[in-house]
């Protein structure tokens, strides 16, 4: 089947910026992203396309040059599934907050509301492609809703999982290290492959287009994830053997990055890993191993969220303790929010839990991040529900000004790795702090001897 209409379920942070590159990539195919929140829909049609709703470097022109040509946002769902000849589903898969696996499974309503709403639309045949992480054999369920309630059309389900890095994601998909498609084994599923393929195949080399059957597919984004996760774990764990032996993590993970049979990414010691995904397909991975009776393999994976966990919780603990064990009634300022540079995702951010364990200790939380608001850090606080949301209010402020959120504060934690931090007038920000003043660097990312010979008492993971 040649694919001249493409609709997309989901405009989040892989639906949005996927169906941007593909039109881009694709300018003889129709590509529409859907999504029931109104609000998102009119954020990436908003006249200036420096508003829409995810940062990432480069997407906004890849938008404009797009948008309303080959590419359009709508909350016309139905009329858009209606019309394509393949379906993406894109759509959140988060951590079960309920229920048989709560807090370790994926919780998959939204996936089969997705399912149940393209059976009852279709009036032809459709491949329908995972885009979401889901657990392996989800597919299985998604063909079985869909013959089972659909209007007697063929579906094929392919399994085409995201290996997107949150920052660069735009480089990310227009130069993969590979693209995945995994599909059944009959015919009719190596056909719905092809199709696929031959819509990468406009800027993917096809040596980059590895094809598999679905539950590979699906396996491997749970695997690729929890191998890098696994990777910053072990890295942190040896943060905390450092600070003891008086050894420097980063002079470790250069020696170590430095052996071949290792390689030097993701060995970056930091205050712990966020985002949507190393978590939750982790947990994701520790509930299916322990459905199979996998106990070993579920403890082992597991470890490494304990680790993550630990790592955060060690880092609050460490400001209390260096201040004098009390933070009660202090100014402490935040420079970043958003889980990593160059995106405004929040999900599963440092930032969150370090300042979470601080305002339960009374701290006052000054915070400045370049591309994140003060609805969404108080949105991210009372998610967790640990206190009423009058009491997150009033011990966090935001700050449009990085001088500012320092002015008058006891410590500077750094929890977002953003290049501009390095470039601030570090001189002028230790003059406006109390002294001693207190420089808790969570990412590793500012010049030791520098602050130091500045004033700054300055710590940093893993030395």
């Amino acid at each position: 089947m040649k694919i001249t209409n493409i609709c997309c379920i989901g405009a989040g942070y892989v639906g949005g910026p996927t169906m941007a590159v593909i039109a881009e990539k694709c300018p003889h195919i129709k590509v529409t992203v859907v999504d029931l929140n109104e609000a998102r829909i009119a954020a990436w049609n908003d006249e200036d396309v420096n508003n829409i709703p995810i940062y990432e470097p480069g997407l906004n022109e890849i938008v404009a040059n797009t948008r309303n040509k080959n590419l359009f946002f709508s909350t016309a769902v139905d009329q858009a599934i209606d019309e394509a000849q393949l379906i993406f589903i894109s759509v959140n898969t988060p951590t079960k907050t309920y229920g048989t696996g709560k807090g370790m499974a994926a919780d998959l309503k939204h996936i089969e509301l997705c399912a149940r709403q393209i059976a009852k639309v279709a009036k032809n045949d459709k491949i329908i492609v995972e885009k979401s992480t889901l657990p392996v054999r989800t597919a299985e369920a998604l063909k079985s809703i869909l013959d089972n309630t659909g209007n007697g059309v063929q579906f094929q389900i392919l399994s085409n999982p995201e290996f997107l890095a949150e920052g660069t994601a735009v480089q990310d998909l227009l130069h993969p290290d590979r693209v995945l498609i995994g599909g059944e084994t009959t015919p009719e599923g190596q056909q719905a492959i092809e199709s696929l393929v031959d819509v990468y195949a406009n800027w993917v080399p096809k040596e980059r287009i590895l094809k598999t059957n679905v539950w590979s597919s699906e396996l491997s984004k749970l695997t690729a994830n929890a191998f890098l996760a696994q990777r910053v774990s072990s890295i942190n764990a040896m943060s905390e053997l450092c600070e003891k032996t008086e050894a420097n993590v980063n002079e470790v993970a250069k020696a170590i990055g430095m052996d071949s049979r290792i390689g030097s990414k993701f060995l970056k010691a930091s205050v712990g890993f966020g985002g949507s995904c190393f978590q939750k397909d982790i947990l994701n991975l520790v509930y299916i191993s322990k459905a199979f009776g996998l106990n070993e393999v579920a403890d082992y994976w597991e470890q490494v969220i304990i680790m993550n966990d630990h790592q955060k919780r060690r880092f609050s603990r460490n400001i209390v303790q260096t201040l004098y064990n009390t933070v009660s009634g202090k100014k402490i300022a935040f420079l970043g929010w958003a889980f990593k540079k160059d995106t405004n995702d929040t999900r599963e951010s440092a930032a969150i839990y370090v300042a979470d364990d601080l305002i339960n200790e009374q701290a006052n939380i000054a915070l400045y991040d370049p591309k994140v608001g003060h609805q969404q850090v108080l949105a991210d606080l009372d998610y967790l529900d640990t206190r009423k949301p009058a009491d997150n209010e009033k011990h966090i402020h935001t700050f449009d000004n990085p001088y500012m959120a320092c002015e008058n504060a006891h410590a500077v934690a750094i929890l977002t790795e953003w290049d501009e931090f390095k470039d601030y007038d570090w001189k002028k920000i230790y003059d406006s702090m109390l002294k001693p003043a207190f420089i808790f660097d969570g990412r590793n990312l500012l010049d030791a001897e520098k602050m130091r010979a500045i004033g700054f008492v300055y710590q940093s993971i893993g030395s």
